[in-house]
């Protein structure tokens, strides 16, 4: 079993590169595309640090298809969030990667729900589960925190307006107990608490716990930071815990949760590195950089290490108010496109 902020930095350090410097070698030799783009550039297989650990950048998912399992073992296929037309990222899972990550995601939000299912809205639209061979973004995060949750309710209809009367149902029906929340941000800021306010619905969610993340780029558009919007959900709607999270498909389970103080934290199998956007060098606590992301669960693509395409602060280590080990930090924007770019094409050059 996976306990995930009872570990110091260092001690963390130490078995997470032993895990990864495998997970490295296992890439090299299952899948040629990886090889070659280290051998291009020149990255190390046998690490000496985490700082070391090769990585790629995450924008090469959209551009390749990378995977180090064979095709008939590949069960379910991934993909990015992306509006139509973009390219979005896929990534094959096996049986073992995927029960590797289903794992570790229900013990790093274990600390914040406890080991009871509560009664679950789940502030989105069924219709996002209809194909369970290829999973959107949206659909595996539904997929994975749904197994927190027990009698579950989706939020929208399937032209995404809100289901205002089996909504009030539901909260009626389990008024005074505790009730589990999960969405996207932006989907619950546009489609949940705007159409209440557009409609004058008086919604109380009481005694409730909301679990959410990804689409802080359209917040920031409409000038609506972490607390803000925590503030407004709480005041209009009477959500009365809020919890965020980071993480990206290319990962999946690798997520970064939202203690008590408001930090996002490094879970004992999974990590992050600052590094410097031009020179890619590492960077000191406190100073804004490139996010790279590291995790001992992909083993049936590479993506134990990647460089992805977010700018962070790690905050400190090991000593946040809250209790739990290990960095802590907060996620503040995106890099322009154009640079990360061509990164990649640095990458996928060697091929």
């Amino acid at each position: 079993m996976i306990v995930p902020y009872h570990l110091k930095q260092a001690e963390k350090e130490q078995q997470l590169l032993e895990k990864l410097n495998t997970l490295t070698k296992l890439h090299v030799e299952n899948c040629k595309e990886y090889k070659a783009m280290l051998k291009k550039s020149n990255m190390l297989i046998e690490a000496n640090s985490i700082k070391e650990v090769p990585y790629i950048p995450i924008q090469l998912f959209k551009l390749m298809d990378l995977k180090s399992i064979s095709q008939e073992n590949v069960i379910k296929i991934l993909t990015s969030s992306g509006t139509t037309g973009q390219q979005v990222s896929k990534i094959y899972l096996d049986k073992e990667t995927s029960i590797a990550q289903r794992r570790a995601l229900v013990e790093v939000v274990k600390p914040i729900l406890g080991g009871k299912r509560l009664p679950m809205i789940i502030l989105d639209t069924k219709s996002v589960l209809k194909n369970r061979k290829s999973f959107s973004a949206r659909g595996a995060g539904i997929l994975g925190f749904s197994n927190f949750g027990c009698k579950h309710f989706y939020a929208l209809n399937d032209d995404m307006s809100l289901d205002v009367e089996g909504l009030q149902a539901f909260l009626k029906k389990y008024k005074g107990q505790r009730i589990l929340l999960f969405g996207f941000t932006f989907m619950i800021w546009q489609y949940i608490y705007k159409e209440a306010c557009h409609k004058r619905l008086e919604l109380d969610f009481g005694d409730s716990l909301l679990i959410h993340g990804g689409g802080w780029k359209k917040l920031e558009d409409e000038a609506v930071d972490s607390l803000t919007f925590n503030r407004i959900l709480k005041e209009q709607l009477g959500i009365q815990e809020v919890h965020n999270y980071y993480g990206m498909v290319e990962q999946i389970g690798s997520i970064f949760v939202e203690c008590s103080e408001g930090h996002l934290h490094t879970p004992s199998y999974a990590d992050i590195i600052i590094r410097n956007p031009i020179t890619f060098e590492l960077l000191p606590v406190g100073q804004q950089g490139l996010i790279q992301v590291v995790s001992e669960l992909p083993k049936s693509y590479p993506g134990h290490s990647l460089l992805t395409e977010d700018l962070g602060i790690v905050h400190g280590i090991d000593d946040c108010n809250c209790g739990w080990k290990g960095k802590y930090f907060s996620v503040v924007g995106r890099i322009p496109k154009a640079e990360l770019r061509g990164c990649s094409d640095t990458f996928q050059g060697g091929i």
